[in-house]
């Protein structure tokens, strides 16, 4: 173990930041900027948190904060600043050093002892270029400077793009066996190899992962789901042997082969499909769809002996009540789980555009819900770029986009009116008849003419001219009205059509 240093002659942290560490050197304490936040700023990566480890004991850390938090057996106080918008600057975390200890579940350590030595604190981290301390410095003219202390080679290791346990491999993963997920989860994120001698440990005690508890094993699995590059993240599972202590029933589709429209296999398609959401920068749900949508595959998969195809009757009903399930296990909240769930159950929507009618998308909007349906197409585009398609929107997708707009649109009508039949009848004391009607497609006209007037106000002054018409006027002017409103409404529909390039 040798200490290299590396001078930073300027340095930018968040004000939040300088004030955790001044505060603690300021009292006379040591204070350094530790993990994945010095990682990151190496990479020069906006880090997503930031942890501070010091000399000062948990007590001693609380009473220098106004206000802070103590919730762990680890001894690590989280500082609030409630006052900044910078989500990863609410909580900064400060940790005392601490000693190596048993960890006798693979989970956790048994006892937690502190030290006043930045040494014992880096020997115990799980990876060389997590294990990199930072040291902000202030000079007269208030500048700031840094100088990082690595004793593992964390920084060549950053260099070479490698991700390297600190000290023995197989000793760091029995302590915890969810740095076996975090190892894949950070090479995933920035884009590393994996060192040979830590990959060998990985595959030789993957086992140790089924120790693991599930909201853990879920928040390492969202975060390569949420990476840029989730397709290589998932296949560095499977080639380490951790996908059936992750997700087993992804595993199931690997060699499933399909129909003739698909050159992949269930497994590459579904990877291509989570990829192509990744590359959109969709949200988790979108991208849980992707990776599910055909999950029911392998359990319903048949061979027409005709055809002599593979045929997968009902799988996205099947599919839609296991990846429930697994999202379930995986102690996902309810809300994801059913929206993941009911896109995965909907994914087959897709007919043909010439045949299918309005009011059959009318029953899929229904169906899916008119806050998931623009999902719902979203998902169809990333299954046709998992099948090796050129293109994302053929006109048969645009259109069906143009049919789902078309029937999400309000018609235009008298309920767009700030005045009812019911209204009206108290208005002019008018008893149920056509004259209603006529006077409801008379004030829609000139409402559509003028959409300001559409006020009580207004609407109710009319109401009491109109009334004194004849009543050939009247209809005249109601019939007027339903012209207008049947030419507003083919104009919208041609709109939406036109928009989509469709006829």
């Amino acid at each position: 173990m040798k200490l290299e240093t590396y001078e930073i002659k300027k340095l930018s942290l968040p004000e939040e930041v300088i004030t955790v560490v001044n505060t603690l050197k300021n009292k006379g304490f040591e204070a350094y900027l530790i993990g994945g936040c010095v990682r990151d700023l190496l990479l020069k990566r906006k880090p997503k948190d930031w942890d501070v480890t010091t000399d000062a004991t948990p007590e001693e850390i609380i009473s220098l904060f106004k206000d802070t938090f103590y919730e762990n057996t680890y001894g690590t106080v989280g500082v609030v600043n409630e006052e900044t918008k910078d989500e990863t600057l609410k909580v900064i975390e400060v940790t005392p050093y601490r000693l190596e200890a048993e960890y006798s579940d693979n989970r956790r350590p048994d006892h937690v002892t502190f030290s006043k030595k930045l040494e014992d604190d880096l020997q115990r981290r799980d990876f060389t270029i997590n294990a990199i301390a930072l040291e902000i410095k202030e000079d007269a003219k208030n500048k700031f400077t840094g100088e990082y202390l690595d004793y593992y080679n964390g920084h060549e290791d950053l260099q070479d793009k490698i991700i390297r346990t600190v000290g023995d491999a197989h000793d760091r993963f029995t302590e915890d066996g969810l740095r076996i997920l975090r190892a894949v989860r950070i090479a995933t994120e920035i884009s590393f190899k994996i060192d040979k001698n830590t990959e060998k440990a990985i595959i030789a005690n993957v086992s140790l992962l089924k120790n693991i508890a599930k909201e853990r094993i879920r928040d390492e699995f969202t975060k390569i789901i949420m990476s840029d590059n989730p397709m290589s993240g998932l296949i560095l599972c499977r080639k380490m042997g951790l996908l059936p202590y992750i997700v087993p029933e992804v595993e199931t589709t690997v060699s499933i082969e399909q129909s003739r429209s698909h050159i992949y296999d269930v497994f590459e398609h579904s990877l291509r499909s989570l990829q192509h959401c990744a590359d959109k920068k969709y949200t988790l749900e979108m991208r849980l769809a992707a990776l599910f949508h055909d999950i029911g595959k392998p359990t319903s998969r048949r061979k027409d002996k005709e055809q002599d195809i593979w045929t997968f009757y009902g799988h996205e009903v099947i599919g839609s009540k296991m990846t429930a399930q697994i999202l379930a296990e995986l102690r996902f909240p309810k809300k994801i789980i059913e929206k993941v769930a009911k896109l995965v159950r909907w994914h087959m929507f897709f007919a043909d555009t010439e045949q299918i009618s309005l009011s059959a998308v009318r029953r899929i909007i229904s169906s899916v819900g008119r806050d998931n349906i623009w999902d719902l197409m979203n998902l169809r585009g990333a299954d046709r770029m998992g099948m090796g398609r050129p293109k994302e929107s053929p006109y048969r997708l645009r259109k069906y986009h143009s049919m789902v707009e078309e029937a999400m649109t309000d018609p235009v009508s008298v309920g767009m009116l700030k005045m009812n039949g019911q209204k009206l009848m108290e208005v002019t004391h008018e008893t149920p008849g056509p004259k209603i009607g006529y006077i409801l497609h008379a004030l829609l006209e000139e409402v559509l003419e003028n959409p300001t007037l559409n006020t009580e106000e207004y609407l109710n002054k009319r109401t009491k001219e109109l009334v004194k018409l004849d009543a050939l006027e009247l209809e005249k002017l109601g019939e007027s009205g339903k012209e207008t409103k049947e030419k507003e409404e083919k104009k919208k529909i041609e709109d939406i059509r036109k928009k989509y390039w469709v006829k």
